[in-house]
């Protein structure tokens, strides 16, 4: 298996939902190829921003699916197959590597909190030989704010050690730093990506593999020049982009204003249990997100 390719600016694409709370597969590759065609090196699909995880099994699939139907790059593309029960996981990560995804995102199976090494080290063991026939590359999600569960720096160590090149990375959403760079020291092929395009020039420089952030739906622009050129007023820009969420519902918001970006209010809606973006949060958000911009960039 070779090395992954995946680098750069990644967005964690949001994923669009119809009247009856179902996937807009018209909508979702219509912004993948979007983002691909101004910024983005990647993307991230049904993660944390792409409410996977509020989605039935099917319902995954079939967005994963849409992906490869509508011809977009799978090879540029990793796909969140975590979930609590581990056959689940199993048939997430087999349909993302029969389709050929760069790669597999994993969540910590996150209802029982509190687990031994033991368990978690049991759990992506099962993925990793469930997965052997047609080995897809393995990145650990850490995000232990949501998932409860974190992948200990001792752990991922251990994984490497038993698994080799089938974990080859790891995106970081804790904004523990620390934590990142103790990560990235493991092994020079251990991909790490923190979910903030703010890192992007560290990263440029050989700290991280670039950035999976949700607010690239939005910005990834500017993320590239960041990224490409060293562009300091690029990042600058994109940093107070992401920052109009502070203290604000992040996936609602994202999706509010990709509402206002493409010209389509049917973006700002969201899957139970998350809530739509308040009408003061909008109005907030996109005189920021114009402001920064100058005009409407869709």
């Amino acid at each position: 298996m070779s090395e992954s390719k995946l680098r750069g600016v990644i967005a964690a694409i949001a994923t669009p939902v119809d009247e009856r709370g179902t996937p807009d597969i018209a909508r979702a590759t219509k912004l993948a190829r979007y983002l691909l065609d101004n910024g983005c090196d990647g993307l991230n699909v049904l993660g944390t921003t792409g409410e996977a995880t509020s989605f039935s099994l099917d319902e995954r699939k079939r967005v994963m699916s849409a992906y490869r139907d509508a011809g977009l790059p799978l090879d540029r593309m990793m796909v969140g197959t975590g979930a609590a029960a581990v056959s689940d996981a199993i048939a997430l990560t087999q349909h993302a590597a029969s389709l050929n995804f760069a790669g597999a995102l994993v969540l910590p199976p996150f209802y029982y909190k509190d687990v031994p090494d033991d368990g978690l080290f049991a759990y992506v063991e099962a993925i990793v030989q469930a997965s052997a026939q047609k080995p897809i590359p393995i990145y650990l999600y850490h995000f232990p704010q949501q998932s409860g569960l974190p992948w200990p720096v001792k752990l991922i160590t251990r994984l490497l050690d038993a698994f080799g090149q089938r974990i080859v990375g790891l995106k970081n959403s804790s904004g523990d730093m620390a934590y990142a760079r103790e990560a990235a020291a493991i092994s020079k092929t251990f991909d790490v990506f923190p979910s903030t395009e703010a890192v992007l020039l560290e990263a440029r420089a050989g700290a991280f593999a670039g950035c999976i952030s949700a607010t690239a739906n939005l910005n990834a622009d500017l993320c590239q020049r960041a990224w490409a050129k060293g562009d300091q007023t690029a990042i600058d820009q994109a940093v107070i982009i992401r920052k109009l969420f502070d203290g604000k519902p992040l996936v609602s918001g994202v999706k509010a204003l990709l509402g206002h970006i493409h010209a389509d209010p049917a973006w700002a809606r969201v899957k139970p249990p998350l809530a739509p973006f308040s009408a003061a949060d909008r109005a907030s958000v996109v005189a920021g997100f114009d402001h920064v911009r100058g005009k409407r960039v869709a």
